[in-house]
Parts: C-alpha cells; structure tokens; sequence
C-alpha cells in the first residue's frame, strides 16, 4: 500500500467516524426534545405540568388553613 493510499484510508475513517457521531448525536437530540413535548401524559413535560398543579392545589390548601 502506497503512502497515497494509506493517507486517503485513514482520511476515509476519520470521516466515516465523524459521520457516525453527527448521526448519533441527532438521534439523541431527536429523542430528548420528544420528551419535552406534551402528549397525553407520558412526557416529561406532562409530568412537570402534573406536578406544578399538585404545588398550586397544596398551596391554595395551606392559606386557607
């Protein structure tokens, strides 16, 4: 194998890897925004919505005691 060769091999890894981890990241990036989506309740932001009401109920509980 020449040194041609072995330079455009090693060039070709380097971008298969980065194109890899682009990939990666956008899957992760994908899936973590869907959690802070509402959707009928089982998203993190439903939940958050869930328990700021529960905070507010028990508030309104304490002021009146």
């Amino acid at each position: 194998m020449s040194g041609i060769e072995l330079g455009l091999s090693i060039i070709g890894g380097i971008i298969f890897v980065q194109i890899q981890l682009v990939a990666m990241v956008r899957w992760l990036v994908k899936h973590y925004l869907n959690e802070l989506v509402p959707n009928s309740g089982s998203s993190l932001k439903d939940q958050i919505t869930r328990l700021e009401a529960r905070q507010h109920e028990i508030l309104l509980h304490l002021i009146e005691k």
